[in-house]
C-alpha cells in the first residue's frame, strides 16, 4: 500500500507494518563503519562481552533508521514533501544481534500548513518492538504530506 494523502489521516489511526527485520552482524558492522562510529560496543565482541550487556549491541542510529524505514511504505511513500523533524526519540531497551524487529505507527497530530496550501503536517508516533514485544525505540516524526488535490492523477 502506498502512503496516504493528508486528508486520509485521522488522529489515532494506528498501523502495524507488515515488514519485519532480523538484525544481523553485517547490518550493524556496515552501518557503524559507514557512519564513522567507532563505539566498541558495536564493533568489538570482546569489549562488548566485558560490558554490562555481555554481548554486542546494535548501533542505536541503525535501530532508529530501521524503525522509520519500516514505516515509509504505509505512511509517506509517494506523498511526502519533506520530513520536518524527529522529536522525543527514546531507546528504552537495547537491541542485540539476531533480534527481530517490527514497527507500529500512530497518528499523533494533524495540522494545516500555513505556507503550503497543497500539503499538511502529520505527526507520526513510531514504535519499534523486538520479538518479545518490548519497545526498543520510539519517536515522533513530523512530515509534510501532499493533499489529494495536489495530485489529481493519483487514485
Amino acid at each position: 500500500m502506498a502512503g496516504r494523502f493528508f486528508e486520509d489521516w485521522t488522529v489515532g489511526d494506528t498501523l502495524t507494518h507488515d515488514i519485519r527485520r532480523t538484525v544481523t552482524e553485517t547490518d550493524n558492522l556496515l552501518f557503524s563503519v559507514m557512519t564513522h562510529n567507532p563505539q566498541p560496543l558495536h564493533l568489538d565482541a570482546e569489549a562488548a562481552k566485558a560490558s554490562e550487556f555481555g554481548r554486542m549491541l546494535v548501533n542505536g542510529t541503525f535501530t532508529f533508521a530501521l524503525m522509520v524505514g519500516l514505516s515509509v511504505g504505509d505512511t509517506t511513500l509517494g506523498v511526502l514533501v519533506a520530513n520536518l523533524g524527529y522529536d522525543k526519540l527514546v531507546m528504552p531497551r537495547p537491541v542485540f544481534l539476531g533480534d527481530t524487529l517490527r514497527a507500529q505507527t500512530e497518528v499523533a497530530e494533524l495540522r494545516e500548513s500555513r505556507s503550503r496550501p497543497n500539503a499538511g503536517l502529520v505527526t507520526f508516533r513510531h514504535r519499534l518492538f523486538n520479538q518479545r514485544d518490548e519497545i526498543v525505540c520510539e519517536c515522533l516524526r513530523t512530515a509534510l504530506i501532499l493533499r489529494q488535490s495536489a495530485d489529481p492523477g493519483r487514485h
